[in-house]
């Protein structure tokens, strides 16, 4: 299986925070010939473990996604909802969604709501009936849709679009990290984690289980590429393994920085220095665990992310897994 095969395969399987059952299978398939005994916790947290005598190292992607759940049936059918994670109203105008029972619908907006006053409450999802009663046939209160935008590789090959590479991406990137690592004597954590949209929630337990050495969270971030780009941060896709300095959630500790760096040119892989003025990483949560843990991370940049169709570079993947792989068998 290709890189794109796998994101194809990660990326459409259901799985928004807090309902992880799906895609936790689908990675847990994926990890089983790689030779890592495989736990979850009580958050949901899939923890591959391969026991080794050197340092404690602990590798975090998150597998949870965005997702709108079921509040309200108005008299026509038409659905409400809240939002699981942080998404722009802007963002989900005609958005097609699925349910996990697989039934499917349309975002659209209140009839005398302009464009531009357009919020999440002004928004609902169209399942195509016509009364509530058959609304609520089909859906319950509490149940949660999740983009159904399908994985596609863009013209040139270069290039994976769709929903939820936010952070689907930085699984795969970890299973190819996994499956490339041949020898060690560092003992490995690589941890699949849940709910980080609601606030990394799963690394923070999963921190504490492990008491790791050192931390890596394999994570997107922002790419500063379109046109009149804010700058809002300083990595663009196709640019490498973005080896992360700051977000709104940590600043990386130097130690961890400068190993990656250093692996990077000794390895000749391909990366850019990772600072954003917003949004956070599991490694946020973890770098205020317990006693305090060193932590950093290895990104790939994303155009436009919390989206129905994020895009990002399958080359920064793969560039991603071979850092974090280097990391994992280094010396500490």
């Amino acid at each position: 299986m290709n890189t794109f095969e796998m994101l194809k395969k990660v990326c459409e399987s259901y799985g928004p925070a807090g309902r992880e059952a799906e895609i936790r299978k689908t990675i847990e398939k994926l990890v089983k010939p790689l030779g890592y005994k495989t736990t979850t916790d009580a958050l949901g947290n899939l923890i591959c473990h391969k026991a080794g005598k050197g340092a404690k190292l602990m590798f975090a992607a998150h597998m949870d996604s965005l997702g709108l759940i079921a509040t309200y049936f108005e008299e026509g059918g038409q659905v409400r909802f809240g939002c699981i994670g942080g998404i722009n109203p802007f963002r989900l105008l005609a958005a097609s969604v699925r349910f996990a029972s697989g039934v499917c619908g349309t975002v659209e907006k209140d009839g005398d709501v302009d464009f531009k006053d357009v919020t999440i409450e002004k928004l609902y999802i169209d399942l195509g009936v016509q009364t509530k009663e058959e609304a609520m046939k089909l859906v319950s209160v509490g149940d949660v849709a999740v983009y159904d935008s399908p994985i596609r590789l863009c013209e040139g090959g270069k290039f994976a679009m769709g929903a939820y590479l936010d952070d689907r991406a930085g699984c795969v990137a970890q299973l190819l990290a996994m499956e490339q690592i041949k020898e060690t004597d560092n003992d490995l954590w690589f941890v699949f984690s849940t709910q980080e949209e609601l606030g990394l929630r799963g690394a923070k337990v999963a921190t504490f289980a492990i008491d790791p050495d050192y931390m890596i969270a394999c994570d997107v971030t922002h790419s500063d590429d379109s046109p009149k780009a804010p700058h809002v941060g300083s990595c663009k896709a196709g640019c490498g393994a973005a080896i992360k300095v700051m977000d709104r959630s940590v600043i990386c500790h130097p130690e961890v920085v400068d190993k990656l760096v250093s692996l990077a040119k000794e390895k000749n892989i391909r990366y850019a220095m990772d600072v954003i003025k917003a949004g956070g990483t599991d490694a946020g949560a973890a770098q205020l665990s317990l006693d305090g843990v060193p932590a950093g991370g290895v990104s790939m940049a994303c155009r436009y992310t919390h989206s129905p169709n994020e895009m990002v570079s399958i080359s920064d993947v793969e560039d991603c897994a071979k850092l974090m792989a280097a990391f994992a068998a280094a010396e500490f």
